[in-house]
């Protein structure tokens, strides 16, 4: 008997051991894992820290290209413009371009120029009688009256969609402005980027010294391929924007005459163009450490009295 229980007693006992050593060992793992999310917690904060330090020095430098930008001395070809530290990797880029190489769309649509913009629409693959309807859209949102265009909308129809103090019944202030119209979602759809080709900033008419051929094309009423040959010629023999071979015409007769199209018999076409129109985009990108801070700025009269007309900002991915 005295035996056994002993046996017993020794079994007790080891077993308590087994459960206590178990019960350490669950405590130092589950000890282990918080130690481990406190220094994944730990390590985002600090990673988090460091973007927002980066992203700061980022917009820092791209505030600083932006400066240098609208210094009037500074010529669109100056090296001073591009400015990267190899070893550290910060730096800024600029780019002068002029707001002329996009459609003011306001001028488009205060000038009449509605079948023209409506062509713009259905190029882009938007049903003719959708793209007519849209226009007539933009169209009574920029004019002063409450008289509704063929296929337009006023204030009723936005009434209906609960919208109420629209439309604005002035030229639009920014692109944003531009969404708001019914039927821009058909254009959102079919042209993404259609951003690119509109402004509210130029003096009007399209700046052949900075367009890209397709705008031209459309334009000019010809081929992308044959408009081609005024931003090639723009470029120079090194095929490079904004270098010292640059050829930039000084009228626009002289760059329609390489299309073939007389002016004199298309007055409807040469008051679409213009060269190099009076307000400047100014294009500057921070980088600091992997982080890029983009900062754009639009200036009427750089090399007189600049007045300053936008700023936006954006990270960059």
């Amino acid at each position: 008997m005295g035996t056994a229980m002993n046996h017993r007693i020794s079994h007790i006992r080891k077993s308590r051991r087994g459960a206590a050593l178990l019960a350490v060992l669950w405590l130092i793992a589950i000890l282990a894992m918080a130690c481990m999310t406190a220094l994944h917690v730990i390590s985002f904060d600090m990673q988090i820290a460091g973007a927002k330090i980066h992203g700061s020095r980022a917009r820092q430098l791209a505030e600083m290209g932006i400066a240098v930008g609208c210094n009037p001395a500074v010529k669109r070809i100056d090296p001073i413009l591009r400015q990267l530290n190899g070893d550290t990797g910060e730096g800024f880029e600029v780019r002068i371009a002029s707001e002329g190489g996009r459609f003011n769309i306001n001028s488009l649509l205060l000038q009449g120029e509605k079948p023209f913009l409506t062509n713009i629409f259905c190029d882009w693959g938007i049903d003719p009688k959708d793209a007519q309807a849209i226009v007539d859209c933009l169209t009574d949102w920029v004019d002063a009256d409450d008289n509704v265009s063929l296929n337009g909308a006023e204030k009723n129809e936005y009434e209906k969609l609960g919208r109420v103090n629209q439309p604005f019944n002035r030229p639009f202030y920014n692109l944003d402005e531009m969404r708001l119209v019914l039927g821009m979602d058909l254009v959102e759809r079919a042209r993404p980027d259609w951003r690119n080709w509109f402004t509210v900033w130029s003096g009007g008419a399209l700046d052949l010294n900075e367009a890209d051929a397709e705008l031209i094309a459309v334009a000019a009423e010809t081929t992308t391929d044959r408009a081609a040959v005024i931003p090639e010629t723009v470029r120079g023999p090194d095929g490079q924007l904004d270098t010292e071979d640059d050829a930039r015409f000084t009228n626009a007769s002289t760059a329609l005459d390489l299309l073939g199209i007389n002016t004199n018999a298309r007055p409807d076409l040469i008051k679409r163009f213009t060269v190099n129109d009076a307000t400047t985009r100014i294009e500057s990108i921070g980088y600091a450490q992997g982080a890029k801070c983009k900062i754009i700025v639009i200036v009427r009269n750089r090399t007189g009295k600049p007045a300053l007309l936008e700023r936006t900002e954006e990270i960059i991915p």
